[in-house]
């Protein structure tokens, strides 16, 4: 029995949300969220959402036990990146990628 929750089209880079995932993985749903709480980065606040949402969907559509969940699975893929066109001198254009990214995140219980 596993619970997920995804978060699609994030804008931020799928490389600074991978580096906050390897801090969780592997990690009991409370340690988890005490990480990502005092973690210092960009990526912390939508993981915590995200955490929030797998845990709210094992309580009610699952019936799993809150205490025994554990970050089973947690992967980023990137999505479409929105181009941009940054003015340079004498005429040029330099392009800017704003990157974007899909998060998947699955809680199961421990035996």
């Amino acid at each position: 029995m596993e619970a997920r929750a995804e978060l699609n089209y994030l804008r931020i880079s799928p490389r600074k949300v991978k580096i906050v995932l390897d801090l969780i993985r592997n990690k009991p749903v409370n340690l988890a969220m005490a990480i990502l709480k005092h973690t210092p980065k960009a990526a912390c606040e939508d993981l915590q959402k995200l955490l929030k949402s797998a845990m709210a969907n094992a309580e009610n559509n699952h019936n799993m036990d809150v205490a025994n969940l554990y970050v089973a699975e947690c992967s980023v893929s990137q999505g479409p990146i929105l181009k941009r066109i940054r003015p340079r001198a004498q005429g040029r254009a330099y392009r800017i990628d704003k990157k974007t990214s899909h998060i998947k995140l699955v809680l199961k219980e421990k035996e």
